[in-house]
């Protein structure tokens, strides 16, 4: 039985999954010592959870249990890897390079090294959300020490050609660093095939809990030496200062872990409902999908409803339908997305837009009810003037 409201924006988070909450539980409780602490039991059964833990992350991406620092989530490893990096590699030069549709927690900080003396690169995209190869190879000095590609999209899903952009970092002996927030766990991502050497994730975005994330910092071939930004009692060895968040970390853990094994499965079920969707949102008339359709995660489309204020429309689905227009960090601003600018539709396609996340727990019958809603919705709101703001 369809029970209301329904949650289509599984971009913005996602539920943690029951099996996560039940593996966390007891360290709220009975096991919920310091795993810093090192003296007696309670200290030793928080430092061994959280050392399988950090297994079960390592394991998704491909990497060595050593080379996961956790953090407070994917906007805190953003900040420590390009700070760090930024810092570590001083002597060698100021230069990062990155792209204009990158999440705020990357733009946001790349901002604030500019202050600190940073040259930064913001690489454009073209009208699919994907970088030029050429371009960035271009881009490219001898005081370049990063390099600063997102995995996937959170607006628009698009993935960028993430190996080939690793082999132009290694060919100018550059670090890689990659926001993979929106991509672990929905495809593969193999930190040593892709060779990226940095890459933050976060846990509540596959269904693990919210307050919890990690940095992933390549250990050899090349080392990635970052300088810690949270100074402290040297936790994380060294890397990020802090009593660790024990409960959160075995529930990052245990998501990787579901994910390791119902990644496959879950990638072609959520891709038929997304398609199931955007076929029935495709009958609307008048609709565009933004973004690359091909190079794209299962789980998101990207729509504008031409004629349409995306806002309104939000707003009359909102009691029923969980939805946005775009990034949770920046969906209280009016003014249109700037990754839908930066693929060059003018303000009325940006306006109208918005983003569908599909997920682990969604139904046909939720998807179906959704088509229904949005139909009724948008013949009523089009009737209506649309006014840009």
């Amino acid at each position: 039985m369809l029970q209301l409201p329904i949650y289509l924006d599984n971009n913005a988070t996602t539920p943690c999954d029951p099996r996560v909450v039940e593996a966390m539980l007891p360290y709220f409780t009975r096991h919920f010592g310091n795993a810093a602490s090192k003296s007696h039991a309670f200290g030793w059964e928080a430092e061994e959870a959280v050392e399988l833990a950090r297994e079960q992350v390592a394991q998704l991406i491909g990497a060595g249990p050593k080379e996961i620092v956790f953090t407070s989530g994917a906007t805190e490893a953003d900040n420590l890897a390009l700070k760090g990096v930024f810092e570590a590699y001083s002597s060698k030069g100021n230069h990062i390079i990155t792209v204009c549709t990158e999440h705020k927690a990357v733009l946001d900080t790349c901002r604030h090294l500019e202050k600190m003396g940073a040259s930064i690169t913001y690489l454009p995209v073209d009208s699919g959300g994907l970088i030029s190869l050429p371009r960035l190879e271009s881009a490219v000095t001898e005081k370049t020490i990063l390099i600063a590609v997102m995995y996937a999209n959170n607006e628009i899903g698009v993935i960028q050609p993430i190996k080939q952009i690793s082999d132009i970092a290694r060919k100018h002996k550059v670090l890689f660093f990659c926001d993979a927030a929106q991509a672990i766990g929905k495809i593969d991502v193999d930190v040593n095939k892709d060779g990226i050497d940095l890459m933050a994730m976060s846990a509540h975005k596959i269904y693990g809990p919210k307050g919890v994330g990690a940095l992933y910092a390549r250990r050899k071939n090349p080392r990635a030496t970052i300088t810690a930004q949270m100074d402290g009692g040297g936790h994380e060895r060294g890397m990020r200062s802090g009593t660790l968040n024990v409960a959160g970390i075995v529930g990052f853990g245990k998501a990787c872990e579901l994910c390791m094994s119902e990644m496959l499965e879950e990638q072609g079920k959520i891709a038929s409902l997304r398609n199931k969707l955007e076929k029935g949102i495709a009958e609307m008339k008048d609709v565009f999908i933004n973004g690359h359709i091909d190079f794209r995660l299962p789980n998101i489309t990207n729509i504008s409803f031409y004629g349409t204020d995306g806002n309104q429309l939000l707003t009359v689905l909102a009691k029923n339908i969980a939805l946005s227009s775009g990034s949770a960090c920046t969906s209280a601003l009016t003014e249109p997305s700037y990754v839908l600018k930066a693929l060059g539709v003018n303000d009325e396609q940006a306006y109208s837009s918005i983003r569908f996340g599909v997920g682990r727990f969604n139904t046909e019958e939720e998807i179906d009810y959704a088509i229904e809603q949005l139909g009724k919705a948008l013949s009523s709101l089009r009737q209506k003037p649309m006014t840009i703001k």
